[in-house]
């Protein structure tokens, strides 16, 4: 399978560590967010992943450049944000042919089993979403399901959650996914396709670390609990 890892954030939030360093290049214990990512990737099979970029994009494609690890990578450069479905229908031309590829936000640290939610896909879903429990859902993408795990509600940021599923910023999409992307500046999955998708996708719980380190706060507690990829990562390919 193919991976879309979207990494295009001005990362404002994460100031001032981001104001030389793009978001998906902060080290978490030594490590760059990136490398994390290629080296789960690389772990699971998926072989090919496009990463778009905005802010900081030379970093970014120094570092791909430097990359010789078992994982093919594509930098596309957005001069200006397509918004992270816009992105998805953008390079719609790059998955032709796939009847699914994963969708991976890039500000997320995890060290989900993508072998066990890939076959928890179900060949009749639009989606599959990964999903995990949170504290504070007013602040996140919530997910309501049936008894068979059908997503049945999706709500981005709700004033009143139903429940506490978050959206894990870790997906597997089809071609019909793509074809739900309205044609708008700025498309954002969670606000303008996952709604549209209900009861069309299924949901994966994520038990495994997962984190979304888009805060400083976050940041720096990933500093203090990230246990790492099991099975060990590899030296940091800036050593290589």
């Amino acid at each position: 399978m193919k991976a879309f890892l979207l990494a295009a954030g001005h990362g404002t939030r994460l100031r001032p560590y981001t104001d030389s360093v793009p978001k998906c290049l902060l080290p978490v214990k030594g490590v760059p967010m990136l490398e994390i990512w290629l080296l789960l990737c690389r772990r699971y099979g998926v072989s090919e992943v496009l990463v778009n970029t905005h802010a900081h994009a030379a970093a970014v494609t120094d570092f791909v450049h430097r990359w010789r690890d078992g994982v093919q990578v594509k930098v596309v450069e957005e001069k200006k944000l397509f918004g992270s479905a816009g992105t998805l229908r953008a390079n719609r031309a790059w998955v032709e042919g796939e009847d699914r590829f994963w969708i991976f936000y890039a500000d997320v640290l995890t060290s989900a089993d993508l072998n066990a939610m890939s076959r928890a896909h179900a060949e009749d879903s639009v989606a599959t979403l990964g999903v995990y429990s949170v504290s504070d859902p007013e602040r996140c993408g919530i997910a309501t399901l049936d008894d068979t795990g059908v997503v049945v509600d999706f709500e981005e940021k709700p004033a009143h959650p139903r429940g506490n599923l978050a959206f894990a910023g870790v997906m597997i999409g089809t071609p019909n996914l793509i074809e739900a992307i309205p044609d708008k500046p700025g498309a954002d999955i969670a606000f303008d396709v996952l709604p549209r998708l209900v009861g069309k996708m299924r949901a994966y719980h994520i038990s495994e670390f997962l984190l979304d380190i888009g805060t400083l706060e976050n940041y720096e507690l990933a500093q203090k609990t990230w246990p790492g990829i099991r099975s060990g990562l590899r030296e940091s390919a800036s050593t290589k």
